[in-house]
């Protein structure tokens, strides 16, 4: 008899957390708001991780996009191109929490005013290019692989110097942004010979 007492007890309690709200109205509330929770933060993460997002401030739009304009990842045979969060935005979800973290850095530099102007912009240049390529390294070139990979190279097809370079760096396991520095961007003025290995 106790035993089922506390069962009914229990499963009263269950029924009636609140003397105003039930257990399965409070549980159907949580859902309700975490569905949009989420599909509000997923809906944010998403428009903050397209190319009209990153030229909209003009640091980016007025400096290194007309660079990559100039560039095969703009512009190619295939038509095929490669935008703004392809190469800077990780695909995983976790990892792409992580760099959406940390590019809050580069927001508050545009809040802050330290890279507002073209002159600025130029002045930083050099170091937030050492952060990106330091990134990149970490990650083995991750967001390059997502469309290059030693596995689906031809090197046979490619010119000769190519050809000895890409082997070369398979053999030392070298990542893409070890030689392919200045792909989509200019170089930053006052490189030195460490940032070119």
């Amino acid at each position: 008899m106790t035993g089922q007492k506390r069962s009914a007890g229990l499963l009263g309690f269950l029924r009636r957390p609140s003397s105003r709200y039930s257990l399965g109205a409070i549980l159907a509330m949580g859902i309700i708001g975490g569905v949009i929770f989420w599909g509000g933060f997923n809906t944010v993460v998403e428009a903050t991780n397209t190319e009209r997002f990153c030229i909209s401030c003009h640091e980016m739009r007025d400096n290194v996009y007309p660079e990559y304009q100039q560039t095969i990842h703009y512009s190619n045979r295939t038509g095929v191109r490669a935008t703004c969060p392809d190469c800077h935005v990780p695909k995983d979800w976790t990892y792409k929490m992580v760099r959406k973290a940390q590019a809050s850095k580069e927001l508050w530099g545009k809040l802050v005013g330290s890279i507002d102007t073209r002159e600025k912009f130029q002045a930083k240049r050099l170091e937030l290019a050492r952060h990106e390529w330091q990134r990149m390294k970490a990650s083995d070139s991750r967001e390059c692989r997502n469309c290059h990979s030693f596995e689906s190279m031809k090197t046979t097809a490619q010119k000769q110097r190519a050809y000895k370079q890409h082997e070369m760096a398979r053999e030392d396991n070298m990542t893409c942004i070890d030689c392919h520095k200045g792909i989509a961007h200019h170089k930053p003025d006052g490189m030195t010979e460490e940032d070119e290995e």
